[in-house]
């Protein structure tokens, strides 16, 4: 018995120590995101998008053309320095502006990016590359509200580094699908006028009755 202890003591334990020291440095994208603040970003990517401030896109048809690059300090410290060695991907999302989080705790920001509700629709993700732009037409399962863009730039562990954003005061709308389509409004308004139809036949068939 004692010599079992002792051969699991000499194999298994080892194991058990590794097997642990391997799980404290795997870091996954999520467990790397957890802990990252919106404020403790540095805010070195221009944003731009192109509806205007107020204009109404339809989800599932309308598109949006998004174009992101290093902001002036930013590229400047780029080129100097390399500041921006590190980042390695971009992922652009559309935002509830604050407008439309009003009431509405499943859309709220927070400072907490695990936290953060508001950033829930990819647009598109990409390699970096100092710069990009690209079209996206906007999804189906997208709902009527208010919205501006935001870039998030990731490093290689997948930690968010850096953001930009174009601004929530001036943002679009969209329109969303409901659910009610041309042919069923169509076929509602053909079964509407059968029963109108229906009903006046049923009120003169009644009246003959009467009058016999």
């Amino acid at each position: 018995m004692a010599r079992f202890g002792a051969v699991i003591h000499r194999v298994f334990l080892p194991l058990l120590l590794l097997l642990v020291v391997l799980g404290a440095c795997h870091v996954t994208p999520a467990a790397a995101a957890a802990g990252a603040r919106l404020s403790a970003l540095a805010k070195a990517l221009v944003v731009e998008a192109s509806p205007r401030a107020g204009q109404v896109l339809h989800a599932g048809e309308d598109a949006i053309t998004v174009t992101w690059s290093l902001n002036a300090t930013a590229a400047a410290a780029a080129a100097a320095a390399g500041a921006d060695a590190g980042y390695k991907a971009v992922k652009v999302t559309l935002c509830y502006a604050p407008v439309s989080q009003v009431g509405r705790g499943w859309r709220k920001a927070h400072d907490d990016l695990s936290k953060d509700k508001a950033c829930q629709f990819k647009i598109a993700q990409q390699p970096y590359d100092g710069a990009g732009k690209f079209e996206y037409t906007v999804a189906r399962d997208v709902p009527t509200a208010s919205y501006y863009v935001r870039a998030y730039a990731f490093d290689a562990s997948g930690a968010r580094v850096a953001y930009g954003e174009t601004a929530p005061s001036a943002s679009f709308a969209v329109a969303g699908i409901t659910g009610v389509t041309a042919s069923i409004e169509v076929a509602a308004g053909v079964l509407s006028a059968f029963s109108v139809a229906a009903l006046a036949v049923f009120l003169v068939l009644e009246n003959k009755k009467k009058n016999k």
